[in-house]
């Protein structure tokens, strides 16, 4: 054992699960109720030494809390008023060292442990006894934890007999104290809800808890149900729901005598893990700790999933059922829920499970009960300390560190999934749960995902679907659409199309409503592309059976839709509502005036010239005229983005006005001149216009139309100047920082330079200026002007 703990403690947080194994561990060993005291001073030295070693892990595995807070991140509490939550620092041996000072010399416990038939001969009932409860039975009121240590103990040192005893007194103690917590809070149920008091009782859960005070109390309690040889009628017959488990080969103990009749010790186990399970407790800090509350009540659950409920154990399960919303701050399940503490979410999808055939109007208070999330809201009720029974109140706006906050949702979708399945047909239930899913579940993933199920629960059949949960699916979807709009998230995509698929099952007045109300579910861009695409599209009309009045209003609505979002987003939504337009000319000549009022300010020229091909391919080159026009004064290329995507946008603009006729032309030339700098794409354009003649499609051409444009008259003119223009200064702006690997390419430049020049009337003359020029200027690059010589002298 020693070995063992040492290589835990030198490991450190590799090894925390087996140090506080061997934690719980040197808890019985201390506890050993026949230990010397050289020994147990032995024990005690030992733990000390272990205890101080630097690297000795935590025991509740959360060694980031000893790190100094550099950045601010956590909160920070005022000097001289601590956080009442923060507890020092506890390793995995500071129970076994508090252990050492236990002993086992109390009358009452020896009475406890060693009489079956343990009655006080003086004893009078007294309600306010300690010792007894009504009935005359042993109670045994200590720490429960370190109880249930020495139930352990006990059974580890090889006292069966007296270990189940003592599991028994513990027990009846804890129902008893339960019971009292019911009756004190009732009595002052209405003080307490209307100051709104958000409180808990225990910092200290006991699930979860490092001694598992439940599981040994469960474990104790059941295999010594099961290990009974001579089974009374009391007992359940395990043998089927727990065969895995070993045979216990001690006799049957008279522990009847302290048992309700028709109880056994199997009722009685799973009594006590409702208890626990049910047990309002603070979240602990740390990622060990979070995660081992989650796996306990996981198993102990397990467990109790062996157990097959008979009639004595359903109604263990509503008694308990019905304390637990009752019992106020003492319940995770009351109606006082302090901010912080363990969410019920998956012990109200096993108790729901278990008691929907038997008694399904408490099983949905249950789970209903248990859907809040309190950690997420934005606004918690302050504390009051002032409450008895050592009551501990929540901080408020306490920055809580839940390192399993991702699986706690997970469990309160499924556990609303549970209830959306049990609920089908329902409509009063179903609009109940729907309600508490709005309320409670703050992700919008898991709410998209609950609406998912609703959705494939509700269409599961080849018949009609299911209308309620259709509508409820349908109300989830519309949540996610208003939660998601102006958030980030990488499936709203998938969110939208999924919607508009339910919404065509609902039908068309959910289809109407969507759009209708599209501003408060859908961006400009969505709700054009996706859900009037959509819902204009023919599968959508042969999906849902329509006539045709049915049709032009559903087609009508969509293209209000559309205008409305290109009047408000005409960048992103302009060309998609001309396109959802084209059979409606009213509407068509509304989305191009938008268009056109838009140009100015509110588009760029990528768009425009998007919109103004479309127009062309729709067969309207005057309107793509006059939007290539509009797009042309937005642009500007300038003398080395000669790789520019609109080049192309900018030949196909020329090529139209070209098409149109000379004053088309002529008009689109100066504008050319005005955005575009490179010197490549004009000298483009401009063998472009020379090569065909203007106007061949115009109705109105002239008759000498069908000649080439002459040169040296406008507007080729002001074109081949500006093209001229711009090879020298390209030329100029290129000899700047020209390097020798580039010249070979800078005198193919001017070779084409020089293909323009000539174009002109006296294009010779000037190119040989032009190179004269450069001789003078950059004498002193003489390796490139070598060059130069040596190609056009």
């Amino acid at each position: 054992l020693r070995i063992v703990v040492l290589e835990a403690v030198s490991t450190k947080e590799r090894r925390i699960k087996l140090c506080v194994s061997a934690g719980a561990l040197w808890m019985c060993i201390v506890l050993n109720p026949h230990s010397k005291p050289e020994q147990k001073s032995f024990w005690l030295h030992q733990l000390h030494k272990w205890n101080n070693v630097d690297v000795c892990p935590l025991e509740d595995g959360n060694h980031v809390s000893e790190l100094t807070n550099l950045t601010n991140a956590l909160p920070q509490n005022p000097p001289g008023n601590p956080d009442p939550l923060t507890r020092p620092h506890r390793t995995v041996f500071t129970r076994a060292i508090e252990a050492c000072d236990l002993h086992w010399q109390d009358p009452h416990l020896q009475h406890i442990i060693t009489e079956d038939h343990y009655t006080n001969y003086c004893y009078n009932y007294n309600p306010d006894s300690s010792l007894f409860d009504r009935r005359g039975w042993p109670l045994w009121h200590e720490h429960v934890p370190t109880g249930c240590a020495r139930v352990d103990a006990l059974r580890s040192h090889g006292y069966p007999k007296e270990a189940l005893r003592l599991a028994v007194a513990i027990v009846n103690t804890l129902r008893r104290q339960q019971q009292k917590q019911l009756e004190f809070f009732q009595a002052h149920k209405k003080e307490l809800l209307h100051k709104g008091i958000t409180s808990v009782t225990n910092l200290e859960g006991w699930v979860g808890h490092p001694l598992d005070p439940i599981g040994t109390l469960f474990s104790t309690l059941v295999e010594m149900g099961r290990g009974s040889e001579d089974r009374t009628t009391a007992l359940l017959d395990f043998s089927g729901s727990l065969s895995s488990g070993r045979r216990m080969e001690h006799p049957v103990f008279p522990v009847q005598c302290y048992l309700e009749d028709g109880e056994s010790l199997v009722s009685l186990a799973v009594e006590t893990a409702l208890i626990g399970l049910g047990q309002q407790r603070v979240m602990p800090d740390g990622l060990y700790a979070q995660e081992k509350v989650c796996r306990n009540e996981e198993q102990l659950m397990a467990r109790l999933q062996e157990v097959s409920l008979d009639e004595t154990l359903v109604k263990i399960f509503q008694k308990q059922a019905g304390i637990l919303l009752e019992a106020g701050p003492y319940s995770g399940l009351g109606e006082l829920l302090y901010r912080e503490s363990v969410p019920m979410h998956t012990f109200a999808k096993y108790l729901f499970t278990s008691l929907l055939p038997h008694d399904a109007d408490l099983a949905y208070k249950i789970a209903l009960r248990a859907m809040r999330l309190p950690v997420l809201e934005s606004t918690v009720p302050s504390g009051d300390l002032s409450q008895p029974h050592h009551i501990v109140s929540v901080v408020p706006n306490r920055l809580p560190r839940w390192f399993t906050l991702s699986h706690i949702e997970t469990q309160q979708c499924e556990l609303a999934s549970t209830m959306l399945t049990a609920a089908k047909g329902d409509a009063c239930k179903l609009e109940t749960v729907l309600e508490s899913i709005q309320k409670n579940i703050h992700s919008a993933s898991h709410i998209f995902k609950l609406a998912q199920d609703a959705f494939k629960i509700a269409t599961l059949m080849d018949s009609l679907p299911d209308i309620t949960l259709l509508k409820v699916s349908l109300e989830l979807g519309l949540q996610v659409m208003r939660m998601t709009l102006s958030t980030l998230n990488w499936r709203r995509r998938e969110m939208v199309r999924w919607l508009v698929t339910c919404a065509t099952e609902a039908g068309v007045f959910a289809l109407d409503s969507i759009m209708q109300n599209w501003f408060t579910l859908f961006t400009p861009t969505e709700a054009t592309s996706i859900v009037a695409s959509t819902v204009m599209s023919n599968s959508t009309i042969v999906r849902l059976h329509l006539d045709c009045h049915q049709q032009d209003k559903l087609a009508k609505s969509a293209r209000t839709l559309a205008l409305q979002c290109a009047m408000k987003d005409p960048q992103n939504c302009a060309l998609s509502a001309l396109t959802l337009c084209e059979k409606d000319h009213i509407a068509f000549e509304t989305a191009y005036q938008i268009v056109l009022d838009a140009s100015a300010t509110g588009m760029n020229y990528t768009q425009l010239f998007t919109i103004a091909r479309y127009m062309e391919h729709r067969g309207y080159p005057m309107r793509a005229y006059k939007l290539a026009t509009l797009a042309m004064t937005h642009l500007n290329l300038t003398y080395n983005q000669d790789t520019h995507p609109a080049i192309n946008d900018v030949l196909w603009a020329c090529a139209l006005s070209h098409s149109l006729g000379k004053n088309e032309l002529a008009s689109v030339i100066p504008l050319v001149v005005k955005s575009v700098k490179c010197a490549t794409v004009l000298s483009d354009i401009l063998r472009r216009c020379t090569l065909t003649t203007p106007g061949l499609v115009t109705l109105h051409s002239r008759r000498n139309s069908a000649k080439l444009m002459p040169l040296d008259k406008a507007p080729l003119r002001q074109l081949l100047d500006a093209t001229i223009g711009a090879y020298i200064n390209t030329t100029h702006s290129r000899l700047t920082h020209i390097s020798p690997r580039h010249y070979s390419e800078f005198i193919e430049f001017l070779s084409k330079a020089r293909e323009t020049f000539l174009m002109a009337h006296d294009g010779h003359i000037q190119f040989t200026q032009f190179i004269d020029n450069l001789k003078q200027i950059y004498k002193g690059k003489k390796k490139l002007m070598t060059l130069v010589r040596e190609r056009f002298g």
